[in-house]
């Protein structure tokens, strides 16, 4: 059974963002289809029941060699059409009186807080029972969001004098497979907020050198004109 609870939100009207946090460097490579597929897979079984990714299509998914009969027998939890958005069908007014605060649209998260941080934040979880939920993270203090992927890393504790993170109870991964899972997840949500990012740097360097070919003839265009000026 999926958990019940998935990205709450990411912050929340009251929390704040640690100060001098040293965040992770996320491996992120949008060129590894697997990663992204891996990254898909984990966003709509865990993000998708509460937060919804409104400016992204599940056609989108066949960018990185997912067929569209995969995409709707696995991962169109929502939907009917390969051309819907990936949305959730829980009511707006109904998450903010369950949760106290609507979950917001992850579509383009990665933009506005970094892979670093998302990566960072989904291995920063620790058990904190002042907190309603029982959580809290070490990138942004007092978070909203429970740690829904517990299961799978196991339980973290803050150690209050060192201020390092130290495991508690183990989870179904070890550290490295948990690494690895959610390096995947943050490498999809940077992939999901900007699709066509790839393309993008690849028809730029089509303009660098239709541009600097421009210049070279305008260069021996102004050698032509200024040839009999002395």
């Amino acid at each position: 059974m999926k958990i019940f609870i998935t990205f709450l939100t990411l912050f929340s009207v009251h929390s704040f963002s640690a100060e001098n946090v040293e965040l992770s460097k996320a491996p992120i490579d949008l060129t590894d289809n697997q990663s992204l597929q891996r990254g898909a897979k984990t966003f709509v079984n865990y993000c998708l029941n509460c937060h919804s990714a409104n400016y992204v299509r599940y056609s989108n998914l066949i960018d990185f060699g997912l067929s569209e009969d995969t995409i709707k027998r696995d991962l169109m939890l929502n939907g009917d059409k390969i051309g819907d958005t990936m949305s959730v069908n829980m009511p707006v007014k109904e998450s903010k009186k369950w949760f106290g605060v609507t979950p917001p649209d992850l579509s383009v998260v990665a933009r506005s807080r970094g892979a670093d941080w998302i990566y960072s934040y989904m291995r920063g979880f620790y058990r904190d029972p002042s907190r309603a939920m029982g959580w809290n993270n070490t990138v942004l203090l007092n978070s909203a969001m429970p740690h829904i992927l517990w299961e799978l890393q196991g339980e973290q504790t803050l150690n209050p004098k060192t201020k390092n993170l130290e495991t508690f109870t183990s989870g179904k991964l070890n550290t490295k497979e948990y690494d690895s899972l959610v390096a995947d997840l943050t490498n999809y949500l940077v992939y999901m907020s900007e699709p066509d990012q790839l393309k993008r740097k690849k028809m730029g360097y089509y303009v660098i050198g239709f541009l600097l070919l421009l210049l070279l003839l305008t260069i021996n265009l102004k050698k032509e004109y200024w040839r009999d000026i002395k």
